[in-house]
Formats: structure tokens, C-alpha cells, sequence
């Protein structure tokens, strides 16, 4: 009995000996040596992993950027919203290249349905995500393409970015946005829109995706684009497209000259950050009474023609 025991821990022991020294050879012949740079890269970014840059996480975006330095000799293309330029720079600094600045951006809200705005035709009862209640029905106030209301994008965000207004019954953005995306994503309408910033944090959009044609658009909603192409005439830099009854503005083209905002018979045109307009003054009419000329007499008449 001690003999069979014996026995069979030899050879227990000899096979994960000979498993050991086989693994060992296969680990030295395949692996892959990791180039040193990828952990000072990944040192300097921000380890919010969110996604924003369009890779798994921080670590993953830090391999792609010492991957695209190495084959491209640049890393311009690839960025990390979350740390912005700062960061990037310092990310190029011990790649030893430049990178260019990029314009930070900005989550906005392409839909103004509101409560208000969108009065509900019906009462939604079911679960409370904004995925199940897409493939479900059009909205409660009718429009098939206007926010939903149950606030996916809320839960999507990872920096406390973005708020349901309960009296508006819409997400409202802010200052702490870093652009990672997340809730672009988590809207199953689409309308949500990562924008640059502009100067003096100022932007103008069209706060509509809905592309029925006016009237009913109109009916579902009363500050829905209606496809007049009035703003689309109006702007002098040709920063705004008209397709399939929709108006949109191109926000490296725009002036932000507002004028398109003027023009708007449905204010679907928003105007963020910027100071009140100025009234125009009022034209005063001169009410002053001309001084009144005495007719000539009949006498002087017949005189003068004589």
C-alpha cells in the first residue's frame, strides 16, 4: 500500500515537473515585451476608463497611443476627453511629439418637447428605461423622435453631468460634462449631440431631430423645425443644411451671428450663453404740425392768369 502511494506521487510530482519546464519554454518563446512607455502614458491620464476616447479603458487608449507614435509618428486623430488638451499634451511630451489642440465639446439636448412644449396625448405605464419604451410606442406626447423622459442617460453618466428637470421633463447638461459620450450612446432617439464648446462657452443648434414634415411635426410638438429653410436662407456663412425637413448647423462653420435665431417662426433655434439682445430704438414720428399756407383768393387767380 505505501509502495502504490509512493508511486503515485512520483509520478504526480515528475508530471507537473515536465508540465512546468514545457509551460516555461512556451511563456519565454511567445511573450510579449511591453514597451515601457505604455505605463508612463498611462500615469498621466485621467483613469476614469469611461470610454470617451472609443477604447475599453485608460490603459487601452495608453497602448494606442504609443502603438500610433511608433507606426504613425503621430498621435493626432486620438484624443481623451476627460483630461482635454493638458493631458494630451503631456501624453505627447513623453512621446516625444506635438499634438494639436482640439476644441473641447460639449453634450446638448436636441429636443426642447417638454412638458409644455409636448403636452402627453397618453399616460406610459411600463418599465422606466428609455430602450424598452422606444421599441414600445412613439412618446407620450406624440413625436417619435423627442426625448422619452426616463432618464437612460442619467444612469449613463459617470461624472454627474446631466440632470432630469422634473418640471420640463428633460435632461439638462452641465458644467461638470466632460464629453466622454456615454450618454450620446444610452439614448436610443439620437438626440443627444457632442458639440464644441465656442467661444465664451456660446452655441446655436437646431433643438430638433424630427424629420416629419412641418404640420405634423407641428401637431406633436410646438417648438419642432418645421423645415420652412427660413434660417437656412438667412445665414450668410453657409453654416446651415436643410435634408429630409430638418435644418442643422454645422458648428466649425458657424459665425454665431444669430440671425437664424431671428428667423425662427417656432424658436426651435436655441441660443446658449449669450448676453440679451439689445432693443431696437423706437421710431419716433415727427408729429410736428406744418405751418398751413392761406389759399389764394379768386381775385389774385384771375390776376395771375390774366
Amino acid at each position: 500500500m505505501n509502495e502504490v502511494l509512493l508511486f503515485a506521487l512520483l509520478t504526480l510530482g515528475l508530471l507537473g515537473t515536465v508540465a512546468a519546464v514545457i509551460l516555461y519554454f512556451v511563456a519565454q518563446k511567445f511573450k510579449v515585451i511591453e514597451d515601457p512607455k505604455i505605463d508612463l502614458v498611462d500615469d498621466v491620464l485621467p483613469k476614469a476608463n469611461c470610454g470617451g476616447c472609443g477604447f475599453p479603458g485608460c490603459r487601452a487608449f495608453a497602448e494606442a497611443l504609443v502603438k500610433s507614435a511608433d507606426v504613425n509618428k503621430s498621435i493626432d486623430g486620438l484624443n481623451c476627453p476627460v483630461g482635454g488638451n493638458d493631458v494630451m499634451k503631456d501624453a505627447a511630451a513623453i512621446l516625444g511629439l506635438e499634438v494639436q489642440e482640439q476644441d473641447p465639446l460639449i453634450a446638448v439636448i436636441r429636443c426642447n418637447g417638454s412638458k409644455a412644449n409636448s403636452p402627453a396625448k397618453i399616460d406610459y405605464d411600463g418599465p422606466s428605461t428609455c430602450a424598452f419604451a422606444h421599441n414600445l410606442y412613439a412618446g407620450e406626447g406624440g413625436c417619435p423622435h423627442g426625448c422619452l423622459g426616463l432618464g437612460d442617460c442619467v444612469a449613463s453618466c459617470d461624472f454627474d453631468a446631466i440632470h432630469m428637470n422634473p418640471e420640463t421633463g428633460l435632461p439638462e447638461v452641465n458644467d461638470k460634462c466632460v464629453a466622454c459620450g456615454a450618454c450620446v450612446k444610452a439614448c436610443p432617439r439620437g438626440i443627444i449631440e457632442l458639440r464644441p464648446k465656442g467661444k465664451k462657452d456660446r452655441r446655436i443648434f437646431v433643438s430638433c431631430i424630427n424629420e416629419e414634415k412641418g404640420g405634423v411635426a407641428k401637431k406633436n410638438c410646438a417648438v419642432a423645425c418645421i423645415g420652412c429653410s427660413k434660417c437656412f436662407k438667412v445665414c450668410p456663412f453657409e453654416a446651415i443644411t436643410m435634408n429630409n425637413n430638418l435644418a442643422y448647423i454645422d458648428p466649425i462653420k458657424c459665425k454665431l451671428c444669430r440671425k437664424c435665431v431671428e428667423v425662427c417662426p417656432t424658436d426651435a433655434i436655441h441660443e446658449l450663453n449669450f448676453p440679451p439682445r439689445k432693443k431696437k430704438p423706437e421710431v419716433v414720428e415727427n408729429t410736428t404740425e406744418k405751418e398751413s399756407v392761406p389759399a389764394a383768393s379768386s381775385d389774385n387767380k384771375n390776376e395771375t392768369q390774366a
